[in-house]
């Protein structure tokens, strides 16, 4: 069919971005545009091959496959492709193939690359990175390194609390660090000294480590500075030490965060850690959809977002924790409280479950185990009146099953990874996202290490994780749409959650379990896989793209309800959403099909 530029000039008219355009200009691309006939079943293009140009759907149907031949999409009028592998390296990342008789249009490259750089609106729409934000100075944004003291003054154990003395009077400073042979053992601060040694008429000669704290809390010069405060306030400290893969690196005081104005979910952390019962706590957590709304109001990335809101949760556990010992008394034996699921993650919004469990120490009795399972009432109960509803599906420290020694827990893993029936690969998904919350942390290090290292070398187990991982699919229909729920309550709407963000979560998940990575947060998991070769560099950036505006289209909506005064869900219509909203949104959700079909067919890369 041949096609006039006048013709070309009028379809350009109704297809974004190009209606953006000056119409003079649209008359200079109509101009330089090519048109071609296509026979069905024509090889547009194959994956690899050197793209002409930027095609567009002036009739017919295009079937777009991934590497592996799984069908991406069925493109139909005004639709384009190509663009992909002309903004990476002008090589296709998919085959492209004639559906129907069509006739397509050919952006050269040339022109496609100039209209990028000088039309923003044509960047906009085919630049599928979330857009960058600007820095924002508060805690919620601030790497710890930036707020940290390096070269924190250090002491060795035998150190005289005398020395000591001298030494912070002499560099003006209100701590110490103890260490040995490179390792931190413990803290002094000057309440140490005039609560310890003046206060208890200690000789001066009294070794340091005497009246230190041992084994203190420490962070990592990657967190965020949020997480100083919130620790700060629940624990009633006002030192840190930082620590790099065991190093003592720095030192972040209560004095290095005068400058920075702190967020409200510290607000909310601090409460909680005074609340003195679960009733009080709840009207704390009351306020979390309204820290959600200020946060993302913000420009909050997600990944902030759901980490400030899950350092409430933890918050709550662990003086829930407290609480239940005040009640009952000491527990008979050392435990680990730990969460899996979103908690687990980091990654909560403003709909949560509760998903935890107990590690018990090896020594633990039958006679110990009533304590527990009251401690463990004690703490659901606490969450779920503070709006952390019980698990659908009972994964919680109140069913005897997840309240066992740490003996028993390494069976339960070896045997799932020993034999994947389907049971076992759905438990093994929820707890290999297990995250220490209040208790001996030490009862789990051991146990990640030996479960991944083993879950790694059984090729079988790994393969049914991934068919596992490939059971939520993301919703996309044939023909260039977004696939919608087809009856029921939430008929005509996108679940957000277990066909958006979950297939992304499973997903890295696996590479967790390929790379033997102990990180449990979707995005470190997926950039960590990245940095292990796990994943290639292009599809961790297409794919944490994907993940990105999956995720925060998720809070956006979640948002929207909470200022309607509506309960937040993952339900959404993809009326709500704009036409360049829903043609993004779906981009994103090929990426993760794409991504599927790559580690369903043994590659875990997307080239």
């Amino acid at each position: 069919m041949a096609l006039s530029p006048d013709q070309i000039t009028r379809f350009l008219k109704s297809v974004h971005p190009y209606d953006a355009l000056p119409v003079e200009e649209l008359a200079d691309i109509a101009a330089r545009i090519e048109a071609r006939e296509i026979a069905m079943g024509t090889v547009l293009y194959r994956r690899g091959a050197q793209l002409p140009g930027l095609f567009i759907i002036y009739e017919g149907q295009v079937e777009i496959t991934d590497e592996n031949g799984a069908v991406v999409s069925h493109l139909g009028l005004r639709n384009s492709f190509g663009e992909r592998g002309l903004m990476r390296n002008g090589r296709a990342v998919t085959t492209a193939t004639a559906d129907a008789p069509s006739v397509l249009l050919i952006i050269p490259t040339d022109l496609f690359s100039d209209l990028l750089k000088r039309h923003v609106v044509v960047a906009k729409f085919f630049n599928r990175a979330r857009p960058a934000r600007p820095e924002q100075q508060s805690l919620a944004t601030t790497r710890v390194e930036t707020l940290m003291a390096r070269n924190p003054a250090t002491c060795t154990p035998d150190t005289t609390v005398q020395e000591a003395a001298r030494l912070m009077r002499d560099r003006g400073i209100s701590s110490v660090c103890i260490t040995e042979r490179g390792a931190l053992r413990g803290i002094a601060t000057v309440r140490d000294l005039s609560g310890k040694v003046v206060a208890g008429a200690l000789p001066p000669t009294t070794p340091v480590s005497q009246i230190m704290t041992p084994d203190p809390l420490t962070l990592s010069p990657g967190d965020i500075g949020s997480d100083v405060l919130h620790a700060m306030l629940e624990r009633g400290i006002g030192h840190i030490p930082i620590t790099e893969g065991g190093r003592l690196v720095g030192m972040v005081t209560q004095t290095d965060l005068t400058r920075f104005q702190a967020v409200s979910s510290a607000e909310l952390v601090g409460r909680i850690a005074q609340a003195g019962s679960a009733t009080e706590m709840a009207a704390v957590t009351a306020e979390i959809p309204n820290l959600l709304v200020q946060l993302v109001a913000a420009g909050n990335r997600h990944e902030i977002v759901t980490r400030l809101i899950t350092d409430i949760a933890d918050a709550a556990t662990r003086r829930l924790l407290a609480l239940a010992e005040q009640k009952l008394g000491p527990a008979p034996v050392p435990y680990l409280w730990l969460a899996c699921g979103s908690q687990g993650r980091q990654e909560q919004t403003g709909v949560s479950d509760q998903d935890n469990c107990l590690m018990l120490y090896d020594s633990v009795t039958d006679a110990d185990l009533p304590y527990f399972e009251a401690l463990a009432k004690f703490v659901s109960d606490g969450l779920d009146a503070c709006g952390y509803f019980y698990c659908p599906g009972d994964m919680m420290a109140t069913n005897p099953r997840w309240r066992q020694p740490v003996r028993v827990w390494r069976d339960y893993f070896n045997g799932w990874i020993a034999k994947p029936n389907p049971e076992a690969q759905m438990l093994a998904s929820v707890m290999f996202d297990l995250r220490p919350i209040g208790g001996r942390f030490e009862l789990f290090s051991d146990l990640q290490a030996e479960t991944l290292r083993a879950a790694r070398a059984n090729s079988i187990f790994v393969a049914h994780m991934i068919s596992n991982s490939l059971k939520h699919t993301p919703p996309l229909g044939l023909l260039r749409g977004i696939a919608t729920i087809r009856s029921g309550e939430h008929r005509n709407t996108l679940d957000l959650k277990h066909n958006g963000v979950v297939p992304v979560v499973d997903l890295g998940r696996v590479y967790s379990l390929q790379g033997e990575l102990t990180e449990v947060n979707t995005r470190a998991r997926l950039k960590a896989a990245e940095a292990a070769g796990v994943l290639s560099p292009s599809g961790a950036r297409d794919l944490l793209d994907a993940y990105d505006l999956i995720a925060e289209t998720r809070l956006n909506h979640q948002v929207k309800q909470i200022r309607n005064g509506d309960k937040p869900d993952n339900y959404l219509a993809p009326s709500e959403l704009s036409d360049f909203e829903r043609s993004h949104l779906r981009d994103a959700f090929v990426v993760v099909k794409t991504m599927q079909s790559a580690v369903g067919h043994g590659k875990g890369m997307l080239g």
